[in-house]
């Protein structure tokens, strides 16, 4: 037995890697395996809000829903090999498309090992490899987007371009041309399943470039393994690159290819095309741009920029950045020591500097490219153990076991966070239940319009369209804004029935609508007219061709401050309007005359006053809703004080506080959710849940 371990030892590392990184993957289904809420069909639900856009177009694939979506075709343009992967192993597989994209990223992910173990094999490292292998797997930021459930591009955004560096390294060390065809065939396919990877392998083809000149001793081989990696980057269809790879590998065979300076000639020309025909450069620019950008964006008029209201685009802590790619602050330093001992020792490892340089980028950019960083600082982690024990150790068996130990103890807060890490499914059943209730009410080419969270679960839950959602979230946030926050619910009627009319007649797909709404024959109109305009009943609206939803969560609480900045400002000059103020409080408690909300806000109940800090301050309406038996909406209100701005409300059955301006108090979202008062003339409720309520536009 110990022969053929010896013999196929990196197999079976690879196979206990690989093993390993599923089963702590399966934690998080071993948790919430018995929990209903977060059920459907008997399935358990997936945890991210993008995994729905993916899954959506699949199902428009195998079923034919969703046919008046207009962004779906540029799904199956942008990202064939996630669509059609999917809707491969669903069509072939006995396994539901929910099953499929619930597990999938568990076992494509965890393809990581293999190439991280391949490496290190590459310098007779082949258990420093299967540690690293076992760390990188499971590492926060990787695991955090590789998890069961996170259906997501993110899958395959590591394990391409690891498996590509093998291949390079493998090229620079065996200088075989046939090496660097694999490598420019993975290559190619990896941009069919993650485009934005372009800009990663861009910057890895460019550091080849440069480590090559400086370093490979048979440049001939090296100019031609060039010409490869050209073809590789270039934008032409799949099939077509694969055949020129393939003619030109038999093409680079030839003595009239090797011949002289020819291979430099043909080497030149090849990166010159590779320049003029990819756009690496510009991609990696651009993404820098927007994450790292502020305010509105100028135009004509000024629209919020959504960049920095999302999580994953803001700047982290130190701490975060290292525990993210580490597991722990100490880890990363021995990590980042390693890899710098690394690279004077094996050169080679100066090709991940790319990804480290992404990965270091999350520093300022936003903690999602933290993940980039993950092999290489697995590998430097693992290879200063290594590098250590075996300089104050004699025995092997000592070694290993040492080693086996400084892994574990990297391991350690990984695993501690996977079973720390408790998230939730992107909806709950109920609330499921309620889009499914939505999909027999109404028809494929109506319009749900809602916050862009919900834009993906709204289409493959309940087949109709939206005007913002997860991909498409820009000036129309404005628009979705305004409908949300407006006192007016005469303006917010007309708003969303013009907004879609125009949508859906220009077919604008991913160009916002907003642009048309204040424009007429390409001039531009004053948007607060415009909007003015809107709030009369004589207000010239287009033929109604199809049915308007409004979709309003309970959980849309949590997130309304920021969902009501997008409309708080003048579209003219982008300045931003009056602060407003709205509070949610959850954890209050009664001390004596006080009921305190927490963060400093209080209610002096023999007062009718809200204590913030020191300040006093009057509360106008005090309210309470609540629901009976029967499930019908209670409400009690009562005026304290006439003048003042600020009011308080008691939702008793969501033991939820809520203290709120008077903008906030009347705007749509609170009096059609919280209260229930509609415009019987322009809405009509068709689903009144105490989690979701939805309200047909009549106009």
């Amino acid at each position: 037995m110990r022969e053929i371990f010896k013999k196929y030892d990196v197999y079976f590392y690879m196979l206990f890697a690989y093993i390993f990184s599923i089963a702590c993957r399966y934690i998080w289904v071993y948790q919430f395996n018995g929990y209903a809420p977060f059920h459907w069909h008997g399935q358990l639900m997936i945890n991210t809000n993008d995994g729905y856009y993916f899954a959506t177009v699949v199902k428009h694939l195998l079923y034919g829903t969703n046919p008046d979506n207009q962004l779906l075709q540029t799904a199956i343009d942008t990202y064939p090999g996630t669509v059609y992967s999917v809707y491969y192993l669903t069509k072939f597989l006995p396994f539901s498309l929910d099953t499929i994209i619930l597990y999938m990223p568990a076992f494509v992910s965890s393809l990581i090992v293999i190439p991280i173990i391949l490496i290190m094999r590459l310098y007779k490292l082949t258990f420093v490899g299967f540690l690293a292998a076992l760390l990188a797997s499971i590492t926060w930021s990787f695991y955090n987007r590789t998890m069961t459930g996170y259906f997501d591009t993110d899958m395959f955004a590591l394990v391409f371009p690891v498996f590509i560096l093998y291949y390079v390294m493998k090229f620079v060390k065996d200088d075989k041309l046939l090496t660097m065809l694999i490598a420019s065939i993975i290559t190619a396919f990896y941009v069919v399943f993650y485009p934005q990877g372009y800009a990663a392998i861009s910057a890895i083809f460019v550091t080849f470039i440069v480590y090559g000149l400086v370093f490979v001793k048979d440049k001939k081989q090296f100019y031609l393994s060039l010409v490869f990696m050209s073809i590789a980057l270039i934008k032409i269809m799949l099939v077509l690159k694969l055949l020129l790879l393939v003619v030109s590998y038999f093409a680079s065979q030839q003595e009239l290819i090797k011949k002289d300076k020819n291979p430099l000639y043909i080497a030149i020309a090849s990166v010159l095309f590779f320049i003029l025909a990819g756009d690496g450069y510009g991609l990696i620019m651009s993404k820098i741009g927007w994450y790292t950008k502020t305010g509105t964006d100028a135009g004509v008029l000024h629209f919020y920029d959504v960049a920095q209201t999302i999580r994953e685009a803001g700047k982290i802590s130190f701490d975060t950045f290292a525990n993210r790619i580490s597991g722990s602050v100490v880890s990363f330093i021995i990590a980042l020591a390693g890899y710098i001992l690394l690279v004077f020792k094996k050169k080679e490892f100066l090709l991940f500097i790319p990804l480290i340089g992404i990965g270091f980028f999350a520093y300022i950019g936003g903690l999602r490219f933290t993940v980039y960083a993950i092999p290489a600082m697995a590998i430097g982690a693992v290879y200063l153990a290594y590098f250590i024990i075996e300089r104050i150790v004699a025995k092997d068996k000592a070694k290993y076991a040492l080693l086996t130990l400084a892994t574990v103890a990297f391991l350690y807060p990984n695993i501690r966070h996977i079973i720390a890490y408790k998230v939730p499914t992107v909806f709950n059943q109920e609330e499921v239940k309620i889009l499914d209730k939505l999909k027999n009410i109404a028809t494929p080419k109506d319009y749900t319009l809602t916050w862009w969270d919900y834009g993906y679960p709204i289409w493959y839950y309940s087949d109709t369209n939206t005007l913002i959602d997860g991909g498409k979230h820009h000036a129309d946030n404005f628009i979705i804004s305004q409908i949300l926050t407006t006192d007016s619910q005469m303006q917010a009627a007309n708003l969303a029935r013009t907004s879609v009319k125009k949508y859906v007649k220009k077919q604008l797909a991913y160009t916002p609508v907003a642009d048309y709404i204040f424009e007429h024959n390409g001039t531009a109109l004053d948007a607060n007219d415009v909007l003015d305009e809107m709030r009369l009943g004589d207000y010239k609206l287009p033929k109604k061709t199809r049915d308007i939803y409004l979709y309003l969560p309970n959980r849309m609480l949590n997130i309304f401050p920021t969902v009501a900045v997008f409309s708080n400002l003048d579209l003219n000059t982008g300045n931003k309007e009056a602060n407003h103020f709205f509070f949610v409080s959850r954890n209050f408690k009664q001390v004596g005359n006080k009921l305190m909300l927490g963060h400093g806000v209080s209610f002096l109940n023999n007062t009718g006053e809200l204590l913030l800090g020191n300040r006093k301050i009057p509360i106008k309406h005090f309210s309470v809703v609540s629901y009976n038996k029967q499930g019908k909406l209670q409400k009690q209100d009562q005026i304290l004080d006439y003048n003042s701005r600020l009011n308080m409300i008691y939702m008793k059955s969501y033991n939820t506080i809520l203290v709120l301006d008077d903008k906030m108090y009347n705007s749509v979202f609170i009096q059609l959710f919280v209260f229930e008062n509609y415009n019987h003339e322009l809405f009509e409720p068709v689903i009144l849940n105490p989690l979701v309520k939805i309200y047909k536009l009549k106009r």
